[in-house]
């Protein structure tokens, strides 16, 4: 499986960093991510899901996805074996991780962190998505932008609040899917990227 590790000298936990359904581990976002999670301290590994190897526009089968993730936090447990351990992603890639902690609890695995949780479809409001997630028993982290056509805010509020002491929200103010901003915002995508950061090392501190 293709993968890329970003690796601080003395890092103080690891995160398995799953890409999107559009683009894969090289895209400008996730490698942000990484390398930014990399400056506070968390060793990254990001890895590419089949259908984006093998250059194919369709995600795989949520069956495909769920493999894919388990083989990755295996391998970031391998790697960083003395670590707190972590795992996530954009969107789809998110979706997959908690899929498979669901189904079965992946080794290791301490929380989740999803950057733009996939609630439904855009202007098809609905929660059906994330009923999986009451089946997930490590605490999770829902990094959201408040115009994401993907997860109306105040249904993604109700999720989280359902969720319980387990789940935490963290508001994006302004950010869409992709987590842009409007301009009138007076905020760029460094901004946007540090608040995203600062969130999930803050996050991850605390659950060590």
């Amino acid at each position: 499986m293709p993968a890329l590790a970003d690796e601080p000298a003395s890092p103080s936990a690891a995160f398995v960093l799953a890409h999107g359904a559009g683009a894969g581990m090289h895209h400008a976002f996730l490698a942000a991510l990484a390398t930014g999670l990399a400056q506070r301290g968390i060793a990254c590994l990001r890895f590419q899901f089949p259908f984006m190897a093998a250059g194919s526009k369709r995600p795989d089968a949520p069956a495909v996805a769920q493999e894919a993730v388990r083989i990755a936090v295996a391998a970031a447990a391998r790697r960083w074996p003395q670590l707190p351990l972590f795992a996530g992603g954009k969107s789809f890639g998110g979706r997959m991780s908690s899929q498979a902690q669901a189904a079965a609890p992946l080794p290791g695995v301490r929380g989740l962190v999803f950057a733009g949780f996939p609630l439904h479809p855009a202007k098809k409001p609905a929660t059906a998505r994330a009923d999986h997630l009451r089946d997930v028993r490590v605490p999770m982290l829902f990094l959201q932008g408040t115009r994401d056509a993907l997860a109306e805010f105040g249904l993604i509020e109700g999720v989280v609040r359902g969720l319980g002491s387990l789940a935490t929200l963290q508001a994006i103010d302004g950010a869409d899917h992709s987590f842009a901003v409007p301009a009138r915002s007076g905020r760029k995508a460094p901004d946007v990227e540090a608040e995203l950061l600062d969130a999930i090392a803050g996050w991850i501190a605390a659950q060590r």
